[in-house]
């Protein structure tokens, strides 16, 4: 064995041959930069395929790595005799490969763009960079489009071209959209990465930028992008997170002429109405709208899109059902049905038939023009539902949207004891926007009705049946009452009026002077039936008949009934049961005044009769 002494200096040899061939090394590369600077912008124009310009001089650094910094960097078409940049940037780092440099090529390994922008034109439906007229990297997407051509179901992944791409890093960039000779501005601080090492490999995008005011993050991956920009299809996930909303697919996706995706979804909006405002939509911005969530597999293409057991859940009503969404005509149209558990038909209306509301919650302005702007075909059933305090069951309804025209139709629903249908109907076609207001209750309680409408005095105890039909401008809703056309109807069996002690009433009557109804109104008073019968014209309810049958007499009541002020103009007789009205004096006369909130009752002292 060689000792100790002899060791050392066989490592102190070893040591010194090292460092010869790295000084022998190293000169070749430091007398190659200047090759490597000449050759930057042709190898990233031969790469990208778009003309590159360099604002200086790249400036070269060996130690502690092989890298170039350029500055003031454009990349342009071709074609385009103005050489207006499809990207430029302040600076662009990029990595070299050393031992490529020793022989004088420029190879990348990884590339830094700092304070980019790119700038993007429509293509179609999207906003795109003008495609580079050649380039290594569009040389081998036509050379993959041969692959997919020869088994577009199955391509030979083999036989794809295996050009390096590496990895690209931006930060502080921006998104631009051309229009003419001035560029519109839509994403700022965009910053993220390309990790794409070689083509024929998988690829995947990290970027967050603003959008629109709001922080936007993006993850985009697939195992074969290759294939992808080559018109075939490959696996893609993709994640998209905001503040107004966030999304994500896992599944295939075509990009042929025929293409198509397929996969499960799922996207959440914790407020429509944010969401609305965000993509600038023109529909209902202010509309008061709660969240939805939406999940399911979908599948179809940029034109149409189907979700197959989708889980909607709207403002915190779960439901399931399929789902059709169309872009192919001058508007997008949903179609589908839907079975809900839970369903607030209110806010369900506002998120496809926008009513906004006035400052404080007060009744505000309807927005039709939300009719023009969508088409809507919907089927729609709830074990149970509600409509502000009105609480139903076995709901089965439809929602409706086209030219203009959108209604919603229950057309059944238990609710009061009894059946209920009701529609709402905006028209926004003609001259003059008009809405249209109905609802048909069947075999309902009174007593559950008027409780859960705030009218407990107004309405009979017993079973009954009422209709109600309003048409009016469109304007606001406190208009379309003011300005309403209709009518009213109500039909009850036995029951009882409350707040009304007929006794104490016919006592105070004979008296003569003017009274409150709340000063005999603590008691019921027990009917047999009850009917009204009133025509609604330019908001002003005109009673034809109002009348209920008690044990012994009739009561009768007829006049006007203003929206606006709430006022009263009514006159009205009480009767014996039976009597000859023509010929037989009444019992008490009267006019009633005030308000429906605060009524007074004016009696009309009778006639002594003749002496017989």
């Amino acid at each position: 064995m060689p000792s100790p002494m002899v060791k050392k200096g066989i490592w102190a040899l070893g040591a010194a041959v090292m460092a010869l061939v790295l000084a022998i090394a190293l000169f070749p590369l430091v007398a190659s930069t200047q090759i490597v600077r000449d050759r930057i912008a042709l190898e990233m124009s031969a790469w990208s395929g778009y003309r590159v310009s360099l604002g200086a001089a790249p400036v070269i650094d060996v130690f502690p790595t092989f890298k170039a910094t350029l500055s003031n960097v454009t990349l342009s078409d071709w074609l385009d005799y103005k050489r207006r940049p499809v990207v430029e940037a302040e600076r662009v780092e990029i990595e070299l490969s050393a031992l490529a440099a020793l022989v004088g090529n420029v190879v990348f390994s990884d590339v830094r763009l700092v304070r980019p922008t790119l700038r993007v034109v429509p293509n179609g439906p999207f906003y795109l960079p003008t495609a580079p007229g050649g380039g290594r990297i569009a040389r081998s997407v036509d050379a993959a489009r041969a692959v997919v051509a020869a088994n577009p179901a199955s391509p030979d992944l083999g036989n794809l071209p295996s050009e390096p791409f590496g990895k690209i890093e931006f930060s502080d960039g921006r998104i631009v959209v051309a229009q003419g000779d001035k560029d519109r501005e839509v994403v700022t601080s965009l910053s993220g990465n390309i990790d794409w090492s070689s083509v024929n490999r998988a690829g995947k995008l990290t970027t967050t930028g603003i959008w629109r005011g709001e922080s936007v993050n993006i993850n985009l991956s697939s195992p074969n992008p290759l294939v992808l920009f080559a018109g075939g299809a490959a696996p893609v996930s993709f994640a998209l997170k905001s503040n107004p909303t966030s999304a994500t697919f896992e599944g295939t996706v075509n990009t042929s002429a025929d293409s198509y995706l397929d996969g499960q979804i799922t996207f959440n909006a914790p407020s429509l109405r944010r969401l609305l405002e965000w993509s600038q939509s023109e529909i209902a911005p202010k509309t008061a709208i709660g969240s939805i969530a939406v999940s399911g597999r979908l599948t179809g293409n940029a034109q149409r899109a189907k979700f197959e057991d989708a889980e909607l859940t709207l403002d915190g009503n779960p439901g399931m059902g399929v789902l059709d969404v169309s872009l192919a005509g001058k508007v997008p149209s949903i179609a589908g049905t839907l079975a809900f558990e839970t369903l607030d038909l209110k806010s369900f209306i506002a998120a496809f038939t926008p009513l906004t509301s006035g400052e404080g919650g007060a009744p505000g302005a309807i927005d039709t023009k939300f009719a023009d702007q969508m088409e809507l075909d919907l089927r729609l059933s709830a074990a149970r539902a509600t409509a502000g305090s009105i609480g139903m069951t076995e709901v089965a309804a439809t929602a409706q949207v086209k030219n203009g025209l959108a209604v919603l139709d229950i057309s059944d629903a238990t609710a009061f004891g009894g059946t209920v249908q009701a529609g709402i109907r905006l028209d926004h076609n003609g001259d003059a926007d008009l809405a249209e207001l109905r609802m048909l209750a069947t075999d309902i309680d009174g007593a559950i009705f008027g409780a859960a409408t705030g009218m407990t005095d107004l309405t009979p105890t017993g079973r009954g049946t009422i209709s109600i039909i309003l048409k009016g401008p469109a304007r606001s809703w406190s208009s379309l009452l003011e300005n309403a056309d209709g009518s009213i109807s109500a039909n009850f069996g036995a029951g009882e009026l409350k707040g009304i002690d007929l006794p104490a009433f016919l006592t105070r009557a004979s008296q003569g002077g003017f009274f409150a109804l709340n000063e005999v109104a603590k008691g019921s008073l027990p009917i047999n039936s009850a009917e009204l019968k009133a025509g609604i014209a330019n908001g002003v309810v005109r009673i034809e008949k109002a009348e209920a049958k008690a044990d012994g007499r009739d009561i009768w009541l007829s006049g006007l009934v203003p929206y606006v002020g709430g006022g009263l103009a009514l006159s009205g007789k009480i009767f014996p049961s039976g009597a000859d009205r023509a010929t037989v004096a009444p019992e008490a006369a009267f006019f009633v005044g005030g308000s429906w909130s605060i009524p007074f009752i004016s009696p009309i002292l009778q006639a002594p009769p003749p002496p017989g």
